[in-house]
């Protein structure tokens, strides 16, 4: 029995599954350099709002 490899759209696509299964909010990286997750824009605007939430970038 031969097993396929993954491609690496298959373990982007899973990895995607498994942080949205963990109730977090998958966000597309900006082309863009800004340092660490906190200087992206979805963050430091929803870290404004009184309710916690989850990332995955």
């Amino acid at each position: 029995m031969t097993r396929s490899v993954p491609s690496f759209q298959d373990l982007i696509l899973r990895l995607h599954g498994f942080w949205a299964r963990q109730g977090c909010v998958i966000l597309q990286p900006y082309d863009v350099e800004m340092g660490a997750g906190t200087f992206h824009p979805a963050t430091t605007l929803r870290a404004l709002g009184p309710k916690p939430w989850r990332a995955a970038y």
